[in-house]
């Protein structure tokens, strides 16, 4: 393994609350395993590029019922094709070669529990978007 893999896996934080085990599938391990710990090391960077998405287009998120507020986080991810890849990049920049080879033998499923995952972190931290007025 090389001296990056390392590193790299070494910085992940131990999530206790996700299940590993021999019965689940490929898709399931990967998510958990490598997905979930590499998203709650990112989170700070998600949650300020969540901000300036926000900012960039007018703050009208501040605007928006609770409601309304986790459908824009949802719409936003699912629909802005640049911004999802940009989200998607801060993952896959944190793969291992051997974890993006694996990934790559079924990316679509797993961008898509990348993307879900990433949906549920920013809705339940929506308290964090609150404008601020010194901002």
């Amino acid at each position: 393994m090389s001296s990056r893999s390392e590193k790299l896996l070494q910085q992940r934080p131990d999530i206790p609350t996700s299940k590993i085990n021999d019965q689940m599938g490929s898709e399931e391990y990967f998510q958990n395993a490598i997905l979930r710990p590499i998203l709650k090391l990112q989170n700070d960077l998600f949650v300020s590029v969540f901000r300036n998405y926000i900012k960039k287009h007018k703050n009208v998120f501040f605007d928006l019922t609770l409601e309304k507020k986790q459908h824009y986080i949802e719409q936003s991810i699912q629909k802005d094709i640049k911004f999802r890849n940009s989200l998607k990049g801060m993952v896959i920049g944190m793969f291992t070669v051997e974890e993006y080879e694996t990934y790559t033998l079924n990316s679509s499923a797993l961008n898509k529990r990348m993307m879900n995952l990433l949906i549920v972190r920013l809705k339940d931290q929506m308290l964090l978007f609150e404008k601020i007025d010194a901002a």
